[in-house]
């Protein structure tokens, strides 16, 4: 397993659910760790740093400006992120039906990603300042997967109309989407923590 990581076991022998937490531009594997234990205080936990660096700052892919991306660069890495998280789920003996994203900004990016190249990775996912990362080729099958998007009206990095594209892409996918606006920028606020937590605790036992 080649990617840096950390992981948090539940303490709850009857959790199923693991939170796969990416970080945004800059971050490691243990920034998600206190919102994804607020988020579901019985999950497991397991946070992955990302392996590309842009002047010194971890991240899942390269981008070739703001808001542009390398996609040769992350349809590779989306792809080495799956097979990694499969990798994970056998050896920590993860549930392999209750694993839900959590990402902020490139994290919430290759976590949509996955949804759109590699449909069968997660269960669902909590995009926090998410933008279409690229468009598939085939649409996936995402029916019966929830997706929870959190975007800032005011959020200098993503025009709305991106986020309102990447929300209906994954609804014409079959997603169960729910798109909040938040009245804010890209910075995240701790309003929106508890809608997260409230929307996990709906779709899952923990």
């Amino acid at each position: 397993m080649d990617f840096i990581h950390r992981l948090i076991p539940s303490e709850d022998e009857h959790s199923k659910t693991t939170l796969i937490l990416l970080h945004g531009t800059g971050g490691n594997e243990e920034d998600l760790l206190p919102l994804g234990r607020f988020l579901a205080k019985d999950a497991a936990l397991l946070g992955i740093r990302g392996k590309v660096l842009e002047d010194g700052m971890s991240r899942y892919f390269r981008r070739l400006a703001e808001g542009v991306f390398d996609e040769a660069d992350l349809t590779f890495r989306t792809h080495e992120l799956a097979r990694f998280i499969e990798e994970a789920t056998s050896a920590y003996n993860l549930n392999r039906d209750g694993l839900i994203a959590v990402g902020y900004s490139n994290g919430a990016n290759i976590a949509a990603s996955l949804l759109l190249l590699e449909p069968d990775i997660l269960s669902a996912a909590v995009l926090f300042r998410s933008m279409v990362p690229l468009e598939p080729k085939d649409t996936p099958n995402l029916w019966g997967k929830g997706v929870l998007m959190q975007s800032g009206a005011f959020d200098p990095i993503i025009p709305p109309e991106n986020s309102e594209r990447l929300a209906q892409m994954l609804q014409q996918a079959g997603a169960d989407v729910t798109l909040n606006w938040q009245q804010t920028g890209h910075g995240l606020t701790n309003e929106e923590f508890v809608v997260a937590q409230t929307w996990l605790r709906e779709r899952t036992s923990v």
